[in-house]
């Protein structure tokens, strides 16, 4: 493990959901010299060992995180708000995915798009 390949794990760990860009501006505070490059090899590096994991949240970058960092993401389509649930919340779904269709869901890598609770309730009492 190289001192980049450490910083960009730590921020990684310290961000716990993080586009490269933001990983990127977090390891320059010490180490400025680390480019945007430097970061994306790193992180695929990192995810082919299985210490990270990427998550798609919509339309724009994946987030990193730790592999062992296991939840379903709820990402609100209004306010942008990213929630997280235990992902036996998809078991019934990951059940009925491998019978019907000999599909293995891997629910942490799943981000499901919806409206949060206080966007909802802004919407109902807008005049």
């Amino acid at each position: 493990m190289t001192p980049q390949r450490q910083l960009v794990l730590d921020a990684v760990r310290d961000l716990g959901h993080a586009t490269p860009e933001q990983i990127c501006t977090q390891v320059q505070q010490s180490a400025p010299a680390v480019n945007i490059t430097t970061v994306y090899r790193t992180l695929d590096l990192l995810e082919r060992i299985g210490l990270v994991r990427h998550t798609h949240l919509g339309h724009g970058a994946p987030t990193y995180s730790e592999q062992e960092h296991q939840h379903v993401h709820l990402v609100c389509h209004t306010c942008g708000s990213v929630t997280e649930s235990p992902t036996d919340l998809m078991d019934g779904l990951a059940q009925r995915l491998l019978d019907e269709s000999d599909f293995a869901l891997d629910a942490a890598h799943v981000a499901l798009s919806g409206q949060c609770g206080a966007c909802r309730n802004a919407e109902e009492n807008a005049p």
